[in-house]
């Protein structure tokens, strides 16, 4: 696995204070379309490593973050740019929108 696994204690570390492109994978292991997304998410990981930080957190593993960020559907995606929200998704994607969407902001 080449994504970084978040928690709400290292969350501000990992994503706000680093300098670059951040995609967030909020997911939940009892989700359906999350577990159909989560290998799209690793082979994003793979393709982009060096160029896009990627990780995901569960939500219910991180329910500060969660709710910080009012994540009520999931999956949903949140890109963040040297610290800031720059992109979000909501439900289950392709890849090919994921790669538009992380080429767009590169």
């Amino acid at each position: 696995m080449s994504e970084v696994i978040l928690n709400d204690a290292n969350f501000e570390d990992e994503v706000l204070n680093f300098k670059g492109l951040v995609m967030v994978d909020f997911w939940a292991s009892w989700c359906g379309p999350c577990r159909m997304l989560g290998p799209v998410v690793e082979e994003i990981a793979k393709e982009y490593a060096g160029k896009v930080k990627v990780c995901k957190l569960n939500v219910d593993e991180g329910p500060d973050t969660s709710s910080k960020y009012r994540i009520t559907s999931i999956p949903t995606i949140l890109f963040f740019k040297d610290g800031q929200i720059a992109g979000q998704t909501v439900g289950l994607q392709s890849k090919a929108a994921l790669q538009e969407k992380l080429n767009a902001l590169l």
